[in-house]
């Protein structure tokens, strides 16, 4: 899936939903988590091989967009659609959301919420949700312009004791 997001006379931003192939694409947009969440050990050091990135590539529940402007990433967004079992629906999670710093407040973070809404959209879903952290101000101010906050409790429980 292409979509533009914004066109000028010297270039057009658009966004894609990463495929199998798309390994190389793959990587570029770990490289620009790396470099945006100034955490290039976790998305850089202990890289998938390419069989495990077409696994998950292929996986229709996992989301990978990629906004790319005179080919080079310039945003990125991992998410997830996680079925529900109440009812025969699904709510899709916003795990990663990331724009290079130069082609910040220009719309790419936008772009990418719209294009994981229209994917949503499509596959039955009633619901995309995000987490921001306390004093992330720029994330928080994009996510209320978009959506309802809601104030809720975030839990990491870890598999060391099972």
């Amino acid at each position: 899936m292409w979509k533009p997001v914004s066109s000028t006379p010297k270039s057009t931003i658009v966004v894609r939903r990463l495929e199998a192939e798309d390994d190389g694409l793959f990587g570029r947009m770990l490289d620009l988590f790396g470099a945006a969440f100034d955490d290039e050990t976790a998305y850089g050091a202990n890289r998938p091989d390419n069989n495990y990135v077409a696994r998950l590539l292929s996986n229709p529940t996992f989301i990978a967009l990629v906004a790319i402007e005179d080919g080079d990433v310039v945003g990125a967004l991992a998410g997830y659609e996680l079925p529900k079992f109440e009812q025969a629906r699904s709510e899709f999670y916003i795990y990663d959301l990331a724009v290079d710093e130069r082609h910040r407040r220009k719309g790419v973070a936008t772009a990418l919420i719209e294009a994981m809404q229209a994917i949503a959209k499509a596959c039955g879903g009633w619901v995309v949700f995000v987490q921001a952290d306390h004093g992330d101000e720029p994330a928080i101010a994009l996510y209320t312009k978009l959506g309802v906050r809601e104030d809720v409790l975030h839990f990491d429980i870890t598999v060391d004791d099972a």
